[in-house]
């Protein structure tokens, strides 16, 4: 079987990093989707119906490619957290956060478009949360991460440095969960270094 092109249904430099970590070089494709429409409540729903629809949007260009596309957001206490709108929001947010444990979701979909086939699977990983001052919260939005990142932390950067510990995986909480795309590959019917370049 040919192998497809790998589309990156994102705009999202730390998804297309872990992509390039493991031999993949993606076409990076961002989807214009607009997220406002979906309303779910239960997150594991929610990140694979976005994570579906960023797809969809992206592969009609693609007509022999494989196309991936993800969602990730931060549940705790049964709350669902994305991107902070602003700074304000940002900072409410860490001091909620603080000191908690929270569920990182993220939806992965592979759409075959030489197969005609499509998965749809997500992964959860728990984050502990260090329970940092208002001083250090105040510091760490003032960098701009943290506007950037659903749970407004990055593991690959400044966050990492507030984060107690991961349960699950690593690789999740950055963006997309790689042992999870090799599996979803697997089902397809590809090995992950049919794609290595």
């Amino acid at each position: 079987m040919k192998t497809p092109q790998f589309i990156l249904a994102s705009a999202s430099p730390a998804r297309r990093r872990l992509l390039q970590t493991v031999g993949i070089e993606p076409i990076v494709s961002p989807s214009d989707f607009d997220e406002s429409q979906i309303q779910e409540t239960e997150p594991g729903k929610l990140v694979q119906i976005l994570a579906q629809c960023k797809a969809e949007t992206v592969a009609p260009q693609f007509p022999s490619g494989l196309v991936m596309g993800c969602d990730s957001v931060l549940a705790i206490d049964g709350k669902i957290h994305g991107k902070p709108i602003d700074a304000d929001e940002a900072i409410a947010r860490w001091q909620l956060m603080r000191g908690q444990v929270g569920d990182l979701y993220t939806g992965h979909v592979l759409i075959d478009k030489i197969q005609n086939r499509t998965l749809v699977k997500y992964q959860v990983t728990k984050v502990y949360f260090a329970n940092i001052s208002d001083r250090t919260i105040q510091a760490y939005v003032a960098t701009g991460e943290p506007l950037k990142c659903a749970g407004a932390f990055a593991l690959e950067g400044f966050g990492s440095l507030f984060i107690e510990k991961i349960a699950g995986c690593h690789s999740n909480v950055i963006g997309l969960s790689l042992p999870l795309l090799r599996q979803m590959l697997e089902e397809l019917n590809y090995d992950v270094t049919d794609f290595w370049k």
